[in-house]
C-alpha cells in the first residue's frame, strides 16, 4: 500500500476528548474516528490490526477443537426470557419492538443463542462435548463509555462456547481454553495475569479473568508473590487474623458526641479500629419465587478495620443489585445513622448479614441507635444473632494470603479476556438436553469463553509505546515493514529504486507500507514513528550511492544496513526473527483452579 493512497490522516496535537494513550494514539495515527459515543469506525490501518488479531483467535481455537459459526446480533426476547436474563439485566441491554411489535435484544452475548443451537442439534452423548465460536458483533449500551476502545457500546467479540456431558467434561475443556488464552495474548506481545472473578450475570459456578497489568486499569487485582495466587478483588479472599481470646464483658453505653465514623471513633475511645463493629446500610433488589423482584434492607456488619466487599455481599443475598439505603430507610428499621448496630433493631424487616471475623470477635464497639452514643462489649451470639455469617470484606494491601501467608499487594488491571464454566442454567432454560449411552435424557453442561478484539488492540498500544507513538509487535501490526522514501526532484534515481525495493518486497510477500508522498524526511518519519510499522526502511541518495538502505526497528530503535542487492532476504529474515522472538513466548502454562 502506498502511504499517498492510504485512507487516513495523523494529528499533531492530543485529541482534548482522549484520556487515555491508547485512544491519543489511535485517533493520531488516523486509526479510528468516533461517530458516537462509544462508537467507532476502524479505518484501514487499525481494521488490518483487528483481522490479524482475529486471525490469531482463529488458529488458537481451531487448535483446541473448535468450529466457527456467525450467530444473529439481534434475539427475539423469548430466548432471554427463558433464561431470566430479560428480567435481570437492567438499560445496559438494546431492547426494541420489530414491525410486528415482537419484543427483540441487541445481543450483548450469546449464551441464549448457543444453548437454543445446541438443543435443536445435540441430541446424543456422542456428540459430545463439542466447542463452538464466532467473532460477532456485540452492543452494550454502557452507561459511561469512556477510554476509546477499552469501554464502549459497540465491540467485537470473539465468544465461545463448550457442550459436555457433565461437569467432569467442562472441568477436563476448561484448562484447554486457559492455555489457549494465554497463547493467544503471548502471541499478541503482551503479558496477562489470570485471576478468579465473579461470575456476575454469567452465572455459573467458576469464571477466571485475563488481565493486563496496567495503571489505567477498572479492576483492581489482588496478587501474591510468595506462591502466585491471584484473584480479582470482588472476589479475592485473605487469611484473616486471628481475635484475641477473651471473655464476654457487660454491654455498656458510652457518650460519643459528634463521633460519625470509625476512624472518630477509635480516636476518641483511644483503641484500634480492629476492636469496631462498622454497620453498613444497603437494599437489595432480590427475585422471589413468584417472579417478582423484592426490596430486601440488608444491614451488614463487619469490624470496623475492614472494608464491605459489594459483589461477596450481592452474591451472599443472591441480589439483582444493590444500592445505599436512605435515612428514612435506615431509621425506618429503627437504626441511627453514623450510630448503627444490629442491637435494637426492627429484625423482622431486616436480612442481617455479618462477617464472619465480627462472629469471632469479642467484645466490639458498636452504635447505640441513638445519636450521640455507642456501645461497649457489643458479642455476636449474646447480644445479636445474623441470618448469613459469611466472608464480606474486601481484600487489601498487607492482608496474609490465603494459601501461603505471605504479605498480598494490589494492582490495576484492565480485563482483556474471560472463561466461565456455565453449569447447566441456560441449558435447562432452553431445554437443551442429550441422552446418554442408558437412554436417559440429562441437561448439557455448558462453558463460555470471550475476548473482544478492539479492547485487545487497545490494550496491546497501553502496552507498546513511547512518547512518538505506537510500537507494535510485529505480529499483529497493519504491515509489517515502512519504507520511506526521501527522493528529490533533484535525486529521480532514489525514486526509481524505492519503486523497485517496494515491488520486490511485495513479490515476495512482505506486508510493506511504501511512503511516497511529497512530504519532508521529518514529517515521514513522525508519521512512521506514530503508526508503530515494526520496521522500517529508509533510502535516499547517500544511501542509494553506497549500495545500502537504512533499516531501524521501532521496538528499540536497533539501526541496520543492508545491501540494497540483499535487502529482500535480510528483511524477511528479520521479520521471521521478530515473529519468533514473540512466539518464543508462548509456553505452557499450569492451570490453578
Amino acid at each position: 500500500m502506498r502511504v499517498s493512497k492510504l485512507f487516513f490522516q495523523t494529528l499533531r496535537e492530543v485529541p482534548a476528548d482522549a484520556d487515555v494513550v491508547s485512544h491519543q494514539l489511535m485517533l493520531r495515527a488516523g486509526m479510528i474516528h468516533q461517530i458516537a459515543a462509544g462508537i467507532f469506525d476502524f479505518l484501514p490501518l487499525a481494521l488490518r490490526t483487528k483481522y490479524k488479531i482475529e486471525d490469531i483467535f482463529r488458529e488458537e481455537m481451531d487448535a483446541i477443537g473448535g468450529q466457527e459459526v456467525t450467530l444473529p446480533m439481534v434475539h427475539p426476547a423469548e430466548l432471554w426470557q427463558k433464561s431470566g436474563r430479560w428480567y435481570q439485566i437492567g438499560s445496559d441491554m438494546a431492547r426494541f419492538k420489530d414491525r410486528n411489535d415482537r419484543d427483540m435484544v441487541l445481543g450483548m452475548t450469546h449464551e441464549e443463542i448457543m444453548a437454543d443451537l445446541a438443543k435443536k442439534y445435540i441430541k446424543s452423548y456422542r456428540q459430545l462435548p463439542t466447542m463452538l465460536y464466532q467473532i460477532q458483533t456485540k452492543f452494550r449500551d454502557e452507561p459511561r463509555p469512556r477510554a476509546g476502545l477499552l469501554r464502549v457500546r459497540e465491540f467485537t467479540m470473539k465468544d465461545a462456547y463448550t457442550f459436555d456431558r457433565d461437569e467432569a467434561g467442562i472441568d477436563a475443556y476448561y484448562p484447554h481454553f486457559y492455555q489457549a488464552y494465554f497463547n493467544i495474548f503471548h502471541r499478541c506481545g503482551i503479558d496477562v495475569v489470570a485471576v478468579k472473578s465473579d461470575t456476575g450475570m454469567m452465572g455459573g459456578r467458576m469464571a477466571h479473568e485475563f488481565m493486563a497489568l496496567t495503571d489505567i486499569g477498572e479492576d483492581t487485582l489482588v496478587l501474591c508473590d510468595a506462591c502466585g495466587y491471584s484473584a480479582n478483588r470482588q472476589v479475592a479472599v485473605f487469611r484473616k487474623p486471628e481475635p484475641p481470646v477473651a471473655d464476654q464483658l457487660p454491654l455498656e453505653e458510652v457518650a460519643t458526641p459528634n463521633v460519625t465514623t470509625i476512624e472518630a471513633l477509635a480516636q476518641f475511645l483511644d483503641i484500634p479500629e480492629s476492636e469496631t463493629a462498622k454497620a453498613v446500610f444497603m437494599i437489595a433488589d432480590i427475585d422471589q419465587p413468584d417472579g417478582k423482584v423484592k426490596e430486601q434492607f440488608v444491614f451488614c456488619v463487619v469490624r470496623g478495620d475492614m472494608e464491605l466487599n459489594e459483589t461477596k455481599l450481592t452474591n451472599a443475598v443472591k441480589a439483582r443489585r444493590l444500592r445505599p439505603a436512605t435515612t428514612s430507610e435506615i431509621k425506618a428499621i429503627g437504626a441511627e445513622p453514623g450510630y448503627g448496630s444490629p442491637i435494637g433493631i426492627a429484625r423482622e424487616r431486616v436480612l442481617l448479614v455479618v462477617d464472619e471475623l465480627v462472629a469471632r470477635s469479642p467484645n466490639l464497639v458498636a452504635g447505640a441507635n441513638r445519636e450521640g452514643y455507642h456501645l461497649r462489649n457489643t458479642n455476636y451470639g449474646r447480644d445479636y444473632s445474623a441470618d448469613l455469617v459469611v466472608d464480606l470484606v474486601a481484600a487489601n494491601d498487607g492482608h496474609a494470603c490465603p494459601n501461603c501467608g505471605a504479605a498480598l499487594y494490589t494492582a490495576r488491571g484492565v480485563e482483556v479476556g474471560n472463561i466461565f464454566k456455565l453449569g447447566t442454567k441456560y441449558s435447562i432454560a432452553m431445554g437443551a438436553t442429550y441422552l446418554d449411552e442408558n437412554g436417559e435424557e440429562k441437561p448439557i453442561v455448558m462453558g463460555s469463553y470471550g475476548i473482544g478484539s478492539g479492547r485487545l488492540m487497545a490494550v496491546i498500544i497501553e502496552l507498546h509505546h513511547d512518547e512518538a507513538g505506537i510500537k507494535w509487535p510485529i505480529t499483529v501490526a497493519p504491515y509489517q515493514v515502512i519504507l520511506i522514501s526521501l527522493a528529490t526532484e533533484k535525486t529521480p534515481e532514489v525514486t526509481e529504486a524505492a519503486e523497485k525495493l517496494y515491488a520486490d518486497l511485495l513479490a515476495a510477500g512482505v506486508e510493506v507500507l511504501y511512503d511516497d508522498r511529497e512530504e519532508r524526511a521529518g514529517v515521514k518519519f513522525n508519521d512512521a514513528d506514530l503508526i508503530g510499522i515494526p520496521i522500517r526502511l529508509t533510502l535516499g541518495a547517500k544511501g542509494l550511492k553506497n549500495g545500502v538502505v537504512e533499516g531501524k526497528l521501532r521496538r528499540n530503535g536497533e539501526s541496520f544496513e543492508f545491501n540494497i542487492a540483499t535487502a529482500v532476504d535480510d528483511v524477511k529474515a528479520l521479520i521471521a526473527a521478530e515473529i519468533a522472538r514473540i512466539n518464543a513466548t508462548v509456553a505452557p502454562v499450569p492451570f490453578e483452579d
